[in-house]
């Protein structure tokens, strides 16, 4: 890249970025590189806090919003949210095979959540057009047309950090490093 992009802390962010960095340092105990970066557009940052805390109101629970984020992250290569979500995912009680699964981008034991997983790979790599088969599958899981919707949420909440950490080529955090992340092809 040309132009590097910022990791910017309280002092260097945007006036409005400040108080969304300082939020994020009372929270988590640091703020997040992905944050930092994100800093240099105050409506991206608050736009993805927002989403993110919109997402987490879902009826998914922790595992579940996990396959949508960890899934997402996958085929978009994004190594620092993958990191980043295993440490989340191991803390919040994700069964390990569940977390290896979506490390490694292969099938999923619980069929459920399997069935979750494969509905948001149609999702990104059909951009939007799932089959009438895709929702059936769905829906046979034991989801419904909220949970159709609430996976549109999880990808438009990962394509916005996705997307920054690519481009802003965001180094891991020390806290992510022991879940680093080397993306494989999967196409």
């Amino acid at each position: 890249m040309n132009t590097p992009f910022a990791l910017h802390t309280q002092e260097t962010a945007p006036v409005a970025s400040q108080s969304l960095l300082q939020s994020a340092k009372a929270n988590y105990g640091f703020v997040p590189n992905l944050f930092a970066g994100m800093a240099e557009s105050p409506q991206l940052l608050e736009a993805y806090l927002a989403t993110s805390a919109v997402f987490n109101q879902t009826e998914l629970n922790d595992t579940e919003k996990q396959v949508v984020m960890m899934t997402v992250n996958r085929l978009n290569d994004c190594t620092y949210c993958m990191a980043a979500h295993s440490m989340v995912s191991t803390m919040s009680g994700v069964a390990p095979d569940v977390l290896q699964a979506l490390r490694a981008g292969t099938p999923i034991a619980d069929t459920k959540l399997e069935a979750l997983r494969l509905f948001t790979v149609r999702m990104v790599e059909s951009r939007g057009w799932p089959s009438e088969q895709d929702l059936h599958d769905l829906y046979a899981a034991g989801y419904g047309r909220r949970t159709a919707m609430d996976v549109v949420l999880g990808i438009g909440l990962k394509l916005m950090s996705n997307y920054a950490a690519a481009m802003a080529d965001t180094p891991l955090d020390t806290v992510f490093a022991p879940h680093a992340w080397s993306a494989t092809p999967h196409r």
